[in-house]
């Protein structure tokens, strides 16, 4: 394989399960010294392992400002400079209009709207000009999907964050793009339906017939899209919305 991120240096919050951690995974397989973050020590421990020598674990959530200053301070002492920053730390609830509480919305919005705006704000002084950042997005952002409208709007806005950055940032050379999954069986979307494990495959089974190709997508299909958008390969890719979806967002 031709390693597409020889010496780069790569950030990836929310990197301890699901798609944050098949990408952190495929960057190091492409050459890539990574960072990854995660809430819980446990896990991101847990990551670090699976990833391999080339990674190095932050304990930090992404809504937390002070959490990202720590986190940048060590990947300033330890790298000095980010190349990639793939902002993946999110999550959401399922609640419809009507049940809906500033609880969720809070919550929602701190993950998907400030975490986002925030990690990104503050790797600015480490960002290499020309360095290609990457948002999760969601074809929630695009598609209705009942009881669903919080995480949607969240995600509706990281997706807006894209177009406007890239004319902020346009004398960097800075690229920013929004990598939108459709359904991936990950933890995240598989806990939307509780731990019951044969609800858990219900749900699989519902999100693989709204996909054109009869099926949900597995993270590392996710991981190689970021791969592409992480490289020289998408180098004139910007502002774009990349769905990995199997076309659900297409009809």
């Amino acid at each position: 394989m031709s390693q597409k991120l020889i010496g780069k240096i790569a950030v990836v919050t929310g990197g301890t399960s699901g798609i944050g951690l098949a990408t952190a995974k495929r960057f190091a397989a492409e050459g890539a010294q990574v960072f990854i973050t995660g809430r819980r020590k446990p896990e991101l421990d847990a990551a670090v392992a699976k990833i391999g020598r080339a990674a190095t674990g932050v304990q930090a959530d992404a809504a937390k400002l002070g959490d990202l200053d720590q986190l940048y301070q060590k990947v300033k002492a330890e790298a000095g400079r980010i190349d990639v920053l793939f902002v993946n730390a999110g999550g959401g609830s399922m609640l419809p209009l009507g049940q809906i509480t500033e609880q969720q919305y809070a919550d929602t919005f701190d993950r998907n709207v400030k975490g986002v705006l925030f990690t990104v704000q503050k790797a600015l002084p480490l960002l290499q000009d020309g360095a290609s950042v990457i948002l999760t997005g969601s074809t929630a952002g695009i598609k209705g999907t009942p009881a669903f409208s919080v995480y949607a709007a969240s995600k509706a806005a990281v997706r807006s964050f894209a177009r406007n950055w890239i004319l902020d940032l346009k004398d960097r050379r800075i690229r920013i793009n929004t990598l939108s999954p459709g359904p991936i069986r990950t933890p995240g979307l598989v806990e939307l339906a509780g731990p019951d494990a044969a609800q858990q495959q219900g749900l699989l089974d519902y999100m693989a017939s709204l996909v054109p190709m009869g099926r949900v997508g597995e993270p590392e299909e996710t991981a190689k899209a970021a791969v592409f958008l992480a490289s020289e390969d998408s180098s004139f890719v910007n502002g774009t919305e990349l769905f990995v979806d199997g076309g659900q967002a297409q009809i």
